[in-house]
């Protein structure tokens, strides 16, 4: 049972006549029925998601990056100190961050939220307005939050969403930072699917051989720790999983919940999104795949919640990349539904000779 402050309202399902509308405008096109692929398939997605057709074009796409340490990179389970992701919070804000290039190149901006980076204080009371802590538990050994904070990092995202649906936005994407995420998303992935560790785990930031046993034995003990809350969406978020991936969960509910599309980025924000979807049933209908991550248990929350990947870039950066270089491809597939001429507008005939 979910606790009344964390429970979502229902997910209504996107618009199945703007669909059927969409498909039908699909075949009167002038090109040969499915000759554009996925691109047919997409706009159809966002016209439903919009609940009108043809789609209108994307004004505001909205990048927020959910930042936070992990207590369980003491466990030599990254390729990187925990100081880089206050380092990497300063890159965000000063607009130096691959996010922040791909960001511009695709017409989308870019939020930083701290949600529990490891310093004494957030780099502005904006960036901190919805921090939860100063890192989250070492999961191997210990719970990654409280149950408190635990609702309160999942309705920070849920805030987060709301102000970003509110100020105009109209397609969200959700960006991680945040070293040794990987290692608590993995686990939840694990948990949520029923996956060994050493079928799961993968390089993160690009680990050597020792690294990933470690990695594996701390996604191995949290998963023993984890074993009583498996049923639990709330309860793996508190034992393994951290402020910033309850957040990011939160973040992705609600914006199913305010009918908002979403672009899922990699491996720690398609964790997060599996754990939404049982926080709030039938959300992911309202999310596509950006991209498709080299971590093996990116597959596996992919395939979990039946969607396919618009790119394969072999990308594993997180930070919302990969889904913000999906977004131009979104882009083309409502441009072409709405902007090319059907047979009946172009005087072609559909008939073969």
């Amino acid at each position: 049972m979910i606790e009344p402050d964390a429970a979502f309202a229902p997910v209504i399902a996107p618009d199945a006549e703007a669909a059927a509308a969409a498909r039908a405008r699909q075949a009167r096109l002038t090109k040969p029925p499915g000759s554009l692929g996925r691109l047919e398939e997409l706009s159809v997605w966002a016209a439903a998601c919009q609940g009108v057709c043809p789609p209108r074009a994307l004004t505001r796409p909205r990048v927020v990056v959910f930042a936070a340490d992990h207590g369980v990179t003491a466990a030599g389970v990254s390729a990187f100190p925990a100081a880089v992701t206050g380092q990497m919070v300063a890159n965000f804000d000063a607009g130096g961050a691959a996010i922040n290039v791909l960001a511009e190149v695709a017409g989308a901006t870019v939020r930083v939220a701290d949600i529990a980076v490891d310093c004494d204080e957030p780099l502005s009371p904006a960036i901190g307005a919805h921090k939860i802590r100063r890192g989250s538990g070492n999961i191997a050994i210990e719970d990654a939050l409280s149950a408190e904070e635990t609702v309160a990092a999942l309705n920070a995202g849920r805030q987060i969403a709301d102000d970003e649906v509110d100020a105009g936005a109209d397609l969200l994407i959700a960006g991680d930072m945040g070293i040794g995420n990987t290692t608590a998303a993995t686990t939840l992935v694990a948990a949520l699917t029923g996956t060994e560790p050493v079928a799961a785990v993968g390089r993160g930031t690009g680990i050597d051989d020792h690294g990933w046993m470690r990695k594996t034995s701390a996604v191995r003990d949290a998963l023993y720790r984890a074993r009583t809350v498996k049923d639990d969406p709330l309860g793996l978020l508190r034992v393994c999983g951290g402020a910033d991936l309850a957040a990011m969960a939160g973040f992705c509910a609600q914006a199913a919940v305010r009918r908002t599309p979403v672009l899922l980025d990699g491996m720690v924000v398609t964790a997060a999104a599996l754990v939404a979807d049982r926080l709030a049933p039938g959300a992911r209908a309202w999310w596509q795949a950006g991209h498709r991550s080299t971590e093996p248990a990116h597959s596996l929350a992919l395939s979990d919640l039946g969607l396919e990947p618009i790119v394969d870039l072999g990308m594993r950066l997180g930070e919302g990349t990969g889904a913000v270089v999906a977004l131009p491809i979104v882009r083309a597939a409502i441009a072409t539904l709405a902007s090319m001429a059907t047979f009946d507008e172009a005087g072609i005939s559909e008939e073969a000779p």
